[in-house]
């Protein structure tokens, strides 16, 4: 499995995502990728670019969903294509919250498009706005969708769990969506077709006329953080720091909190009673 390759890259950041690696007795164990039958087509893919023997049975059951779910399962039993995932970071077991991109060098969009496929949605809010999202409990791969996404579309995003379930919820939306979404759904790329076709339709979304852009934050610095603590009012800070009385409010309260660090040399004054 060359990780350069971007069909295994592909493949890869799926399985990470939506596949499951369980162990056996002795050298007993299998990987299973359980999907709905409308996305078999991907596993009949994975078939041909695995060189071991796998199987693709259907089943229908009830579920929480349906009381009819039709579903198509991939697997593969074979010890030396599991001990190759798992040293490449597929881990036995549960592992949500423990996958990583890979360490070697590997094809990133592909892998990425991947764990998206999986695990992630691209189309259109019932507002009718472009976005691509991820929901992830991996922290590593979170960062580096964030990371990776800044580069190609300039979109900062700094994620945090869930509150509810300890989940990331990553989005992009209107033109950071459709630059993500025309980068990693390359034309002839490996993708679930119902993605591709969502993903290809946001091309055609144009800014209503009115719609302000927002423009990306603006991050504090060290500096502003020192004569904002040193001023310690936020409408005389905003003068001085050509920021909104509202933004200087909210950092001073942070770094008095210790919500953020200090700057240098710094020691915070707590808020009067």
């Amino acid at each position: 499995m060359d990780l350069r390759d971007p069909r295994y890259a592909y493949m890869f950041g799926f399985l990470q995502a939506d596949g499951h690696l369980s162990p056996g007795t002795g050298q007993k164990g299998k990987l299973t990728v359980e999907l709905n039958a409308r996305d078999i087509e991907i596993l009949h893919e994975f078939k041909r670019l695995t060189p071991y023997k796998t199987s693709i049975h259907e089943r229908t059951r009830a579920t929480n969903f349906s009381a009819e779910h039709h579903s198509a399962t991939w697997q593969l039993c074979a010890l030396e294509a599991r001990t190759i995932l798992r040293d490449a970071g597929l881990p036995y077991g549960r592992k949500s919250t423990r996958i990583t991109p890979p360490r070697t060098e590997f094809s990133r969009r592909d892998y990425l498009r991947g764990v998206i496929d999986a695990d992630g949605s691209v189309g259109y809010t019932g507002q009718g706005l472009p976005f691509l999202s991820l929901t992830t409990a991996s922290t590593a791969v979170g960062a580096y969708l964030c990371h990776y996404a800044k580069k190609v579309t300039g979109a900062q995003r700094q994620i945090g769990r869930n509150a509810r379930d300890g989940i990331y919820n990553i989005v992009y939306a209107k033109e950071a969506a459709m630059a993500l979404a025309a980068h990693l759904y390359y034309p002839g790329c490996l993708a679930l077709e119902r993605k591709r076709a969502s993903a290809a339709s946001l091309a055609a979304w144009q800014r209503p006329a009115g719609m302000r852009i927002r423009q990306p934050g603006r991050r504090w610095k060290p500096s502003e953080d020192r004569i904002l603590l040193r001023l310690g009012d936020p409408a005389t800070a905003a003068v001085e720091l050509g920021r909104t009385e509202s933004s200087c409010g909210v950092r001073l309260w942070r770094l008095r909190t210790g919500l953020v660090a200090l700057p240098p040399n710094e020691q915070a004054t707590p808020d009067e009673p």
